[in-house]
């Protein structure tokens, strides 16, 4: 694609996905203009209008496939069962896709839209938001400088307190419907880790169904052996009491402690929009690198938080569309995550380590 006019994107679904990362996102990359937005739904399309008054709406995704010609994008935020088939209903329209995580609820159904997206040409790419989280990227910067030498183990949590369920799709028992924290939160966690320390040989699980009246697995554990060596522990849960770090990072030099979650995710449920000091984390939340001592206690040295950037994900998108810059995330990349995730679910149900 070339010129210089916005590339046009359609928006399909306009729930927590849609309305709270998507949209806001969109609207702030510059060359990107958010052109449809597709809900049925009254007060959604209300919601949308008040904040981006020139949307047009549909009532369907199919009325996209009509009118392909004068759109450049389509993002799929709908819910996860419907990423497949609208994922493969818009290349087969000739349109470059995102997709919300999970991209599939199999790898081989990632692989065959990879396949479609590259007889097409076409773009086709997974928001893997958490790429862009502040402690991720100070972590990569830690590990592209050895400052905790060679890495031994990878702790990582995304751990909340609901002791009730909040019922909807995302906790539904159904296995269609691609829910639980297995497949929601763990493909955060488990693309985190593959990006981090590479590709997964071994793999075990735990996963549990904790809460009265709870459907899908809400207390999730997982294990990977990477090929290179380092192991990471994952988890994910809706049952912690007291949370842990988000990050435990365990080196041959030093380890690295980070609490609390990237903020950008809460400034965005809030209202806020990407500006110029966005992302940025107060310094009493820093993490802390040393040895041999506790970062409760103040051992250790505070690191810097490197500003979060979900932006950049879109940012990227645009450049790949326009310029043929790298895709950010692709499908493959997320294939590889939904085999460690489909181990996992193999892992937790026979009671077994899932060699890959």
């Amino acid at each position: 694609m070339t010129g210089t006019a916005p590339l046009r994107v359609a928006l399909v679904g306009y729930g927590l996905a849609g309305s709270v990362f998507h949209a806001p996102l969109i609207a702030a990359t510059e060359g990107l203009v958010l052109d449809t937005v597709v809900t049925a739904n009254p007060e959604r399309r209300e919601q949308a209008r008040a904040e981006f008054p020139d949307v047009r709406f549909a009532d369907s995704p199919e009325q996209l496939w009509e009118r392909a010609g004068e759109l450049d994008l389509v993002v799929i935020a709908s819910p996860n069962k419907t990423h497949v088939p609208l994922a493969k209903a818009a290349l087969e329209a000739g349109l470059a896709v995102v997709v919300d995580k999970p991209v599939a609820g199999t790898a081989a159904e990632a692989r065959e839209l990879a396949r479609l997206a590259e007889e097409r040409r076409l773009l086709l790419s997974v928001f893997q938001n958490r790429r862009w989280d502040n402690d991720f990227l100070t972590l990569r910067k830690l590990l592209a400088e050895g400052a905790l030498g060679d890495v031994w183990r990878f702790e990582s949590r995304f751990e909340r307190w609901r002791p009730k369920p909040k019922g909807g799709w995302r906790e539904s028992g159904d296995p269609a419907e691609i829910g639980g924290l297995l497949y929601d939160l763990g493909s955060h966690v488990v693309d985190q880790a593959l990006c981090l320390f590479g590709p997964a040989t071994q793999v075990y699980a735990e996963s549990d169904v904790r809460r009265p009246g709870a459907e899908a697995d809400d207390d999730t554990f997982i294990a990977i052996t990477h090929a290179s060596g380092v192991r990471s522990h994952l988890y994910v849960t809706a049952t912690t009491a007291q949370l842990g770090p988000r990050f435990r990072v365990l080196g041959s030099q030093a380890g690295y402690v980070k609490y609390g979650l990237d903020p950008q995710e809460a400034a965005l449920r809030e209202g806020q929009r990407p500006s110029p000091d966005w992302g940025t984390e107060a310094e009493s939340l820093w993490g802390r690198v040393g040895a041999g001592e506790s970062p409760l206690t103040g051992g250790g040295d505070p690191v810097p938080s490197e500003p979060g950037d979900y932006p950049a994900y879109y940012r990227a998108v645009a450049a790949a569309l326009r310029d043929g810059a790298p895709n950010p995330v692709t499908a493959l990349e997320a294939a590889a995550a939904l085999d460690v995730l489909e181990a996992a679910r193999r892992s937790a149900r026979d009671g077994v380590t899932v060699t890959l």
